[in-house]
């Protein structure tokens, strides 16, 4: 293949690379009513990763790089297929020159790459004990004191050694997490595999939505415990400011590229739960402006201030000093953007980058002014507590 170096901005590269592809060469459904109702249809997609921010921001540069997954991998789409998980239909969408999936191979939905059987072949360790942790928070707790910041996201790397199929190992963990934001992307060095529960950014209709997650509890087999974890976030006066802090942040960036007076908050500190744990999660909303593309709005607000901490520049800096590794793909985000010019995007939470024969898997939490390590430390075992124990079942 060829390489063309591009003096633009990452996203914006991959809109004008949209404009350029994207003609009305796709055959339609008949049913028009069924092209507005499918998302994507064909276009752009891929991963950014957290450290994409740095072509955006000027950013310290102290962590060690050592991933072979890039900062932004997008491909635009002249063909997809789409299954609807209700109905089990699928649709396949294309450029009109492309034959439709009859004429073509089969779909084939099984294992993609190695056939060999995923097996974990060595224990989890960090890349922060949990004395380096409490340091660490007690480093954030004077930032705060001193007025740098309200909150950081905090996250320790957790890594093991495999061989094998990741794709087996992404159905696992789906299997036992199911989130509306999974996703698994091979690259030529690399396997993606999330199972996200949280949205960073959608637009349809020119209308934009944002879903951050602050605030998290684990979940009991029993239900009288389980409610009460539940309740108990609710009612929590930290998670909330936590939460409040995050909205605030993300109508700022939202406002960037919205409508004046457009930017509302519909739900604020609403309930969602998923397999392992229960998340304090809020809605804000707005109108993109006229002149504004989808793609400028994700430059805008990227990486999701749901897990840098506020005011984000500042705690960005703070977090490359503290954690020990780059964060890579963790805490971005897997996105498509469309030929309608609609786009839905996560935020890379509960996300695992397997690569080398070794796997990782972050897990991080807001620190605030009141935030006990232990308690913290806690959090980021609640969030791995249905990711790491679900591949131990592939045990050499």
């Amino acid at each position: 293949g060829t390489t063309t170096v591009q003096s633009e901005a990452p996203l914006a590269c991959v809109d004008a690379l949209m404009n350029k592809t994207m003609t009305d060469n796709i055959a339609l459904p008949d049913n028009q009513e069924l092209y507005n109702t499918l998302p994507f249809v064909v276009g752009a997609a891929g991963l950014c990763g957290y450290d994409l921010g740095r072509y955006y921001e000027s950013l310290p540069e102290k962590n060690k790089k050592s991933y072979g997954c890039p900062d932004m991998a997008i491909g635009i789409f002249e063909q997809s297929v789409i299954a609807d998980t209700h109905t089990g239909q699928l649709y396949h969408c294309r450029f009109n020159d492309i034959p439709p999936l009859s004429e073509q191979l089969s779909l084939d939905t099984s294992s993609p790459g190695t056939t060999q059987s995923f097996t974990l072949t060595s224990d989890w360790s960090s890349n922060l004990t949990q004395a380096q942790y409490n340091d660490a928070l007690e480093k954030v707790h004077a930032y705060i004191v001193a007025g740098d910041c309200y909150q950081i996201n905090m996250a320790q790397r957790f890594c093991a050694q495999y061989t094998g199929s990741e794709w087996q190992a992404y159905e696992a963990l789906r299997e036992k997490n199911n989130t509306p934001f999974s996703a698994f992307i091979r690259l030529p060095e690399s396997c993606v595999m999330s199972i996200s529960p949280e949205r960073f950014l959608s637009v349809r209709d020119n209308q934009v939505q944002t879903k951050p997650i602050k605030g998290t509890r684990p979940r009991f087999d029993d239900p009288t415990e389980d409610a009460n974890s539940a309740n108990a976030l609710l009612n929590a006066e930290k998670d909330r400011a936590e939460n409040l802090m995050i909205v605030d942040l993300l109508r700022n960036d939202l406002s960037k590229h919205c409508k004046a007076h457009s930017v509302k908050v519909p739900h604020l500190f609403a309930l969602e739960s998923y397999a392992a744990v229960h998340h304090l999660v809020s809605t804000v909303e707005g109108t993109l402006k006229d002149e504004a593309t989808a793609l400028d709005l994700l430059a805008g607000a990227f990486p999701g201030g749901s897990i840098t901490g506020a005011p984000k520049i500042r705690a960005m800096e703070i977090i490359e000093e503290l954690e020990p590794d780059r964060r890579n793909i963790y805490c971005g985000s897997i996105m498509y953007y469309g030929i309608k010019r609609d786009m839905d995007s996560s935020i890379t939470i509960r996300t695992l980058l397997a690569e080398n024969n070794h796997l990782y898997c972050w897990a991080g939490g807001g620190i605030v002014l009141d935030s006990n390590a232990r308690d913290e430390y806690q959090e980021t075992l609640d969030k791995v507590s249905r990711i790491l124990p679900a591949l131990e079942a592939f045990r050499e």
